[in-house]
């Protein structure tokens, strides 16, 4: 038996109504969802800081594809074999300098074909913007709506384009006088960072999930160090461990 085939038999016997698990049998496409974000999250984490880890927390993202096909399979919507099949339809669809005759020169060209057949998927839809998920994190959405918007030249020429609207974003966010001005000018700050990010090349949600990363590891070293005393500490006593710990 495959792994594949071993797999998806236990999942359907997690999900068995007479002999099954409790736990799974209770469990919707709703109620999973904060595990799928979890999980993925674990396998960022692992990428980052545990390399180790990585194949086991792909396999448990790869749990909760199962289940979910599992789920759907009970109700009768669709399988597991209906996911491989669309996804192995898209990939050839969406590479065909690979699987049919069309030449590229470079990866920018893929990229070009990629959005183009993407584009003509979505001709029922009426924004470009309708097919990234209200679910993901917010700096994720900020910077996929960049990407979005870039591909028709609504975007900044460059960086430092987007370095002044930074500084007029701060501004208005110092000068609000109520409280929710203030939240929707620092909503607007944080919207132009991401796309800060976006024009250099990197994930804003990535660069604070490795910014919070790094506060951990630090802040547990000030913990560590100073032991039962942590709560007794000044602010400056404190401000010295932290000192300490960024040279570690």
């Amino acid at each position: 038996m495959n792994p594949h085939t071993k797999f998806k038999k236990i999942i359907a016997q997690l999900r068995d109504p007479e002999n099954g698990c409790p736990w799974d049998l209770k469990q919707t496409h709703e109620s999973l969802k904060p595990y799928l974000i979890e999980e993925s999250y674990e396998v960022i984490d692992a990428i980052d800081n545990h390399p180790e880890k990585i194949c086991e927390e792909l396999g448990d993202v790869l749990l909760q594809v199962y289940l979910h096909a599992q789920i759907a399979s009970d109700m009768g919507t669709f399988t597991i074999e209906d996911i491989f099949e669309k996804i192995t339809e898209k990939m050839i669809v969406r590479h065909p300098h690979i699987f049919g005759d069309v030449q590229v020169s470079d990866a920018d060209e893929v990229r070009s074909n990629w959005e183009q057949i993407k584009q003509a998927e979505r001709k029922e839809k009426k924004s470009l913007l309708d097919d990234i998920p209200k679910s993901l994190p917010s700096l994720e959405m900020s910077h996929k709506f960049g990407e979005k918007a870039s591909r028709v030249n609504f975007d900044w020429p460059d960086t430092a384009s987007v370095k002044e609207k930074i500084k007029e974003e701060l501004q208005e966010l110092l000068e609000a006088s109520e409280p929710e001005l203030e939240e929707e000018e620092f909503g607007d700050l944080l919207f132009v960072l991401s796309q800060y990010a976006r024009k250099m090349g990197f994930h804003s949600e990535i660069a604070l999930l490795k910014a919070c990363s790094k506060f951990k590891k630090r802040f547990r070293f000030v913990e560590e160090t100073a032991g039962d005393d942590l709560g007794a500490l000044s602010l400056n006593q404190l401000e010295k461990l932290w000192k300490t710990a960024k040279t570690k």
